[in-house]
């Protein structure tokens, strides 16, 4: 998605199709391009490309809008300014979470391997007024082992509830909001309930980190480092606002080519920057690295947190008793349209999707209005290759909605250089469910780590003839 447009005039959603057939008309868009049926009419009516409408601010309130605009370098910069004035009630403890597929990002641009990369944004950060760095593959941990736990719960109770399978991971944010405004009731009850690695990680800084900082959540100012432009849009969900204390568990999101510019714009460059070991939420005895430092590590999959490969192994043991090592991949459409399967004896066990950008996603949700979806988990994201393509860092120089695919094979190159750690291994993880959480099953975590993604279209029937 496209960094939202707040001045220009919003329009309401009854009008979406119009005025995003207007913008298209006015861009130049290509008529010709490849068109697909998604709603099961005709061909009459105009076409609108999805891309269209998910850059399209015309959905959204002025309040919305105004979230939006804190969501930038300028409210950034001026926390920052607030901190260097002697008013201390007006002081804000800076707090960053940065993600793992940003990494690969500074990496390239750097010039470093990844682990130096790490060392050297955080350096920055910290130079420009930053208390604390985390990672957050703690919380993505957090997000995979919820998703594996209800995924079970919901193979389990799938032949009396139509909603159970399939299950769609709810990582994304552009695709939750695609699917809340437009598919509605068609797939909001199949979304995963897990909070994403984003949102779990603004819990644990702002409730267990401030609680262990003795610090009021409203004076912890958290900013996340992401790949995509979509994470604003997500930080500003009303569930995630706490209203009693006023703060929001992520305030402001930054892409990681904001906080390139930003490093630019302060004429900073790499090479006189202090390599400076990141912060842990939690102090265990897990440090890997070289100094005491905690190593870097990933989840599985190619380039996001590998939702599909971690609960597909973890469901094989739990239901079938099978020890799942490596996943075997069958591309259908394309690379970024993948299967996998379990079998024995001749008979599927499992069967899940990896659907990536939304020419396929529109595939998935044309199957799925024909009752013809076979897979029992969906791991849906809507940027092509995952997250790493975001367009937050991904985009090339000359812009609209471009990858630079060398960037991309860089960063992918460089991110699978890390090595994977299952978050069931995690002592850490288990140590924060009973110490933070009072439990796995609790009514704690079920607040913290999870969320409702709920029909949001109010009724509207879809445009019609959309293209992914």
């Amino acid at each position: 998605m496209s960094e939202v447009n707040i001045a220009k005039r919003k329009e309401k959603c009854e009008n979406c199709t119009k005025q995003c057939n207007k913008k298209q008309s006015e861009d130049g868009a290509n008529s010709n391009q490849e068109s697909e049926e998604v709603n099961g009419q005709g061909n009459e009516g105009s076409q609108l490309l999805l891309s269209a409408c998910l850059s399209c601010d015309g959905c959204l309130s002025d309040e919305d809008t105004l979230k939006i605009s804190q969501q930038g370098l300028e409210e950034v910069e001026r926390v920052l300014a607030l901190n260097k004035k002697c008013d201390a009630s007006k002081h804000k403890v800076l707090v960053a979470s940065v993600c793992p597929q940003s990494l690969p990002f500074f990496a390239v641009k750097f010039g470093v391997d990844i682990a130096e990369a790490a060392h050297k944004l955080c350096g920055f950060l910290k130079h420009i007024g930053v208390q604390y760095v985390f990672d957050t593959t703690l919380a993505a941990g957090f997000s995979i082992l919820e998703s594996q736990k209800e995924f079970i719960q919901r193979y389990r109770r799938r032949h009396h509830d139509s909603h159970a399978l399939p299950m769609f991971t709810s990582s994304c944010p552009g695709w939750i909001r695609y699917s809340e405004r437009v598919l509605g009731s068609l797939v909001t009850p199949h979304i995963c309930t897990a909070r994403s690695p984003q949102q779990i990680m603004g819990c644990l800084v702002k409730d267990y980190f401030s609680k262990q900082q003795k610090l009021s959540p409203e004076k912890l100012y958290h900013v996340v480092v992401a790949p995509c432009f979509d994470k604003k849009l997500e930080a500003v969900r009303e569930e995630f606002y706490n209203s009693m204390l006023e703060t929001r568990d992520v305030d402001c999101v930054l892409t990681s080519g904001q906080i390139y510019y930003l490093m630019e714009q302060r004429k900073v460059s790499v090479e006189e920057l202090d390599s400076v070991p990141l912060d842990q939420v939690f102090d265990c005895d897990c440090r890997l690295g070289d100094g005491g430092d905690v190593a870097l590590v990933r989840h599985d999959g190619r380039g996001s947190e590998g939702f599909l490969e971690h609960v597909f192994k973890h469901a094989a043991k739990e239901l079938f008793g099978v020890d799942v090592q490596e996943i075997t991949y069958k591309t259908l459409r394309n690379r970024d349209f993948q299967e996998v399967t379990l079998e024995r004896d001749g008979e599927t066990l499992l069967q899940f999707a990896a659907v990536y950008g939304f020419r396929n996603i529109q595939t998935l949700v044309h199957r799925m209005r024909k009752g013809r979806v076979p897979y029992q988990l969906v791991e849906v994201l809507s940027c092509p290759g995952g997250c790493l393509s975001g367009r937050g860092q991904a985009e090339s120089e000359g812009g609209a909605g471009r990858l630079d695919k060398a960037l991309v094979n860089q960063m992918e190159e460089i991110y699978s250089s890390l090595p994977v750690r299952l978050p069931e291994f995690n002592p850490t993880l288990h140590t924060l469910y009973q110490d933070w959480l009072e439990g796995q099953d609790s009514s704690q975590t079920r607040k913290l780590l999870h969320t409702e993604y709920r029909d949001k279209s109010h009724g509207h029937a879809q445009p019609p003839h959309m293209q992914w």
